[in-house]
């Protein structure tokens, strides 16, 4: 017997009844970049392999266990991305976007893919919605980037769920001294580290900050921080950022541990957390990559942005009960056609309907049925008028139109009337 088809572990289906609550996240993020003037960027979700590992760093977990990766049939490295940055940085000096000091203020959406443990909230294919900014190297498109998102958790009822934290990780020299500092301070304790910070110390010292072994947090304690390492530009700029968050009465929490898991972040990381969705609490995050571009070949570019993990933010929407009721959109109307020459003035008509009326939901029986069955199926569509078709109406040239979610009797319409008559009772003029 074969093997019973199902979809890879991690990997899961979005049904409909759950894409309504998708589009409702998507469209709103999507109305509210457009009044930032933020263009949507397309990437493909392959790229050579070597792009990650440049981009995202080697050592990190994502290189180093993450990855999606496979030689293609040219016996090329291939990888499915793992994040958005990277790839859209590729795009920009691809196609020389960013030349000569253009600014760039991009977004995208769509699915990433990591290999880790599937858990709520945590999946090998998640879905990410990303804000790229290239060209702007002040404090104040740092603060663009957070009071936006601000401003779609209040959009979406999530204000009072979410907080933003905040650190500095100052410029590629002050973390290289503070690296130092804190491997000195940590090989003298590595006995009493875990197994996973052990192996960090050598590779990506940084990470170990964010810890979620409660000894090693013990023992950080009294480490070194990088604030006591910033250089001078750094300072400002990130005093710069709260200035600005502080004017617009945007809360914030510093936190010192917060160095985000990806090698190209410098300056200003953020992380937009929750209580609300037990270990995975992170549902928007990012920082300052200024040296990613000259990383890749490309003129020194400063550069900033974030990512959001669309099935997160989903999830938590449901979970405080903050899904409009609104986003089922039932049809408006049901034809039901009895007989051949029904069915066909049926499909005429509803056609005519949605030319006259656009925006309107018309559904049009298929597969024939009795009487009962097509009214059970007209109201079960959810459906607010039952247009009806059957030989009295041809010979009259009129449809019986039924309400089904209010009183009122059936009427007889003309079809040459039936627009003017549901525009009314639709209320669509």
């Amino acid at each position: 017997m074969s093997k019973t088809l199902q979809a890879i572990r991690g990997m899961n289906d979005i049904l409909p009844e759950q894409t309504p609550t998708w589009r409702y996240l998507e469209n709103t993020l999507a109305n509210l970049l457009k009044g930032y003037g933020y263009q949507e960027i397309r990437l493909p979700v392959l790229e050579f392999t070597e792009l990650f590992a440049r981009g995202i760093g080697e050592g990190t977990d994502v290189v180093d266990k993450e990855m999606y990766t496979f030689l293609d049939r040219n016996n090329e490295s291939l990888t499915l991305r793992p994040e958005g940055t990277a790839g859209c940085v590729r795009a920009v000096l691809e196609h020389g976007l960013t030349g000569g000091g253009q600014v760039q203020k991009l977004w995208y959406a769509g699915p990433m893919y990591r290999y880790e443990k599937p858990q709520k909230g945590r999946y090998r294919q998640f879905h990410q919605i990303g804000i790229e900014v290239f060209n702007l190297p002040g404090p104040d498109i740092d603060a663009e980037l957070i009071v936006l998102t601000a401003r779609l958790w209040r959009a979406l009822g999530l204000a009072d769920a979410v907080t933003l934290q905040l650190n500095s990780l100052g410029s590629s020299e002050a973390r290289a001294t503070y690296r130092d500092a804190l491997v000195a301070y940590l090989q003298q304790r590595f006995d009493q580290l875990d197994e996973d910070s052990q192996r960090r110390l050598t590779t990506n010292p940084l990470r170990i900050l964010d810890s979620k072994n409660a000894q090693t947090q013990a023992l950080l304690a009294d480490a070194p921080t990088l604030h006591d390492y910033l250089d001078d530009e750094s300072r400002v700029h990130f005093e710069g950022l709260k200035a600005r968050l502080d004017t617009l009465g945007i809360d914030y929490v510093i936190n010192p541990k917060l160095v985000r898991g990806l090698d190209y972040y410098g300056r200003t990381v953020f992380e937009w957390v929750t209580d609300k969705l037990g270990s995975q609490g992170t549902v928007c995050a990012g920082g300052r990559y200024d040296g990613l571009i000259s990383q890749f070949g490309g003129k020194p570019t400063p550069g900033v942005g974030f990512a959001m993990g669309v099935e997160r933010l989903v999830l938590l929407l449901e979970t405080l009960d903050l899904v409009p009721q609104s986003l089922s959109e039932p049809a408006d109307v049901f034809f039901c056609a009895f007989g051949e020459a029904a069915e066909l003035a049926a499909l005429r008509l509803s056609e005519q309907l949605r030319d006259a009326l656009p925006g309107i939901r018309v559904l049009v029986n298929a597969g024939a049925g009795s009487f009962k069955s097509q009214f059970k199926k007209a109201d079960k569509s959810g459906a607010r008028f039952a247009l009806i078709l059957g030989d009295d109406e041809l010979a009259g040239r009129v449809v019986g139109c039924k309400p089904l979610r209010a009183d009122g009797e059936q009427q007889s319409i003309a079809w040459d009337a039936l627009a003017a008559h549901l525009a009314t009772s639709l209320e669509l003029a």
